[in-house]
């Protein structure tokens, strides 16, 4: 058996953005990706047959059997794919195109690019919040104490995605046009995250 001495090659540097991301906004990120996660696997376990204490009727109304096999794990789909790209907006890959995408790969990502989708998912998902939480608190549906109490505990995170994408979009914002931020700003947002 042959023993090679040759040093072990360094991995590759992992690239990293322009100017430094604190750890509150890539905590933010990273909790806005959460929250988007225990409504998406309520609406799956609904999908897959999970009593999660729904009435035949409320099943109805989300088209199960039938359409709803689709609709609604797409919908969840769709929810994570968007939470994920928070994600983008403190890493590398948020402020570059990546290399696979044709004509755009390598190239630096406007800030209009990101900032305004951005922006109006926060906005968004701010107004879907409050919607959720006057609609729960409002609603008729048939659903057991027990269902009701799942359901909201797997929705009311939800009221948090928008403040948290909002927050992480003016930081975003700010360190791509104005470069890397100074004390001062990292001590201004957020600093109920902070260790």
């Amino acid at each position: 058996m042959p023993t090679d001495s040759a040093p072990l090659a360094a991995a590759p540097a992992r690239p990293a953005t322009a100017s430094p991301v604190p750890p509150w906004a890539r905590r933010a990120a990273a909790a806005a990706l959460w929250t988007s996660l225990p409504s998406a696997l309520w609406r799956f376990a609904v999908v897959a047959g999970v009593p999660v204490g729904l009435a035949r009727s409320e099943y109805d109304a989300m088209l199960i059997p039938g359409w709803g096999y689709l609709v609604v794990p797409a919908l969840s789909v769709l929810q994570e794919s968007l939470a994920f790209l928070t994600l983008g907006l403190v890493r590398p890959w948020g402020e570059v195109w990546p290399r696979w995408i044709p004509r755009l790969g390598g190239r630096p990502v406007p800030v209009p690019a990101a900032v305004v989708p951005a922006a109006l998912g926060a906005l968004c998902c701010t107004v879907y919040g409050g919607l959720f939480v006057w609609t729960t608190l409002h609603a008729d549906m048939e659903i057991t104490r027990w269902g009701a109490w799942v359901m909201n505990a797997c929705y009311v995170p939800l009221v948090a995605w928008g403040p948290l994408l909002a927050a992480v979009t003016v930081h975003y914002y700010r360190r791509r046009v104005n470069g890397a931020p100074g004390p001062a700003e990292k001590d201004r947002f957020l600093v109920w995250i902070k260790p």
